[in-house]
């Protein structure tokens, strides 16, 4: 069995309270009884029960991390941000992965509820604000991450979408691309729809005459790449796009996959590529992969701290944290 505090004050032959003062207050207690507690626990090997701890003092050593796609290595460098700020307040993050099914978001929001985190970050797949206005009434702080809270309801960290949607085309633009496709899907997810508004932006104030189509996905997924691909280079070639963008890495470097292994198209003299996120995968392609960089670490560093933050101030004013995308040139859009 575990040693407990009852042991060690038996050890020393002093009360519990007396050794409870040793661990939390011990500029309360004489040298004598320190000494005493202090070889008491050596000798038993106790532990102190931290979380137990905290949680009688009604203050979590947890926050929950909900994440729409953990397959992605971007949300994974962002939960490890997290987890590095987390640390150096001596807190730990519980995660979990909805894989962009709303039901499982809801199973984690209701988890998390229920076990009273301190804070809660989550990057949506659905409608989730009714739940988080639970959080907020149970007195739980939220912050959003790669999503800004458009009415400002609850604080955010994400990267100006709509600017990296502008900044993948208007690069395909410079390279003389004029008959481009966006790629991404569904169209649910608001970074999708906002890398696509930033598309038709810079398609529609192009010096010349520039098409855009749109390639749907039902995910952001490789292996929807590959099958976009596949349909893309099923149609005539008089139809082929000369410049494809991704709404993300995963869906460009399956794209990219299709291309490749086709080998009638390519990469970039025939078709430009360019992704978003700037995943590690994107340099290490078999064609090194464009991509609009979002800078995920930081992006998780910043959430968790505006976390703790609120969640030590029940009267902070929301914030809204919105990064600058960066561009990022490799071979598959400059040759």
């Amino acid at each position: 069995m575990p040693v407990s505090i009852r042991d060690v004050a038996q050890r020393a032959g002093v009360s519990v309270g007396t050794v409870s003062n040793v661990l939390n207050r011990p500029d309360e207690v004489s040298a004598d009884s320190v000494e005493r507690v202090s070889r008491a626990i050596d000798e038993l090997g106790y532990v102190r029960n931290e979380a137990a701890r905290k949680l009688r003092a009604g203050v979590s050593a947890t926050v929950g991390f909900v994440v729409l796609d953990g397959q992605n290595p971007f949300y994974a460098d962002v939960v490890r941000g997290a987890e590095d700020e987390a640390s150096s307040h001596g807190i730990a993050v519980l995660y979990g992965n909805t894989d962009e099914d709303p039901s499982r978001e809801k199973v984690y929001l209701d988890l998390f509820r229920e076990q009273q985190v301190r804070g809660l970050l989550i990057a949506p797949y659905g409608d989730v604000m009714t739940q988080l206005r639970k959080f907020r009434s149970s007195g739980i702080a939220t912050v959003l991450v790669d999503r800004f809270s458009a009415d400002g309801a609850f604080s955010s960290v994400s990267v100006d979408s709509v600017a990296g949607g502008r900044l993948a085309v208007d690069h395909l633009i410079d390279a003389g691309r004029r008959r481009i496709a966006f790629v991404g899907g569904p169209f649910d997810m608001r970074q999708v729809t906002d890398r696509l508004a930033g598309a038709r932006s810079a398609a529609e104030n192009a010096a010349t005459r520039v098409s855009l189509e749109v390639i749907p996905t039902a995910a952001m997924t490789v292996e929807e790449g590959v099958a976009a691909g596949a349909r893309l280079l099923a149609r005539p070639r008089r139809e082929w796009p000369d410049a494809l963008f991704a709404a993300n890495d995963l869906l460009a470097l399956g794209l990219l996959q299709s291309l490749v292994l086709d080998g009638r198209l390519l990469v970039p003299d025939e078709i430009a590529l360019i992704g978003f996120d700037d995943i590690p995968f994107a340099a290490a392609a078999a064609v090194p992969l464009s991509s609009v960089r979002q800078p995920s670490r930081m992006i998780g560093r910043t959430a968790l701290r505006i976390l703790l933050e609120e969640a030590s101030d029940a009267d902070s004013i929301p914030r809204q944290t919105v990064f600058p995308p960066e561009l990022v040139v490799r071979r598959s859009t400059t040759g």
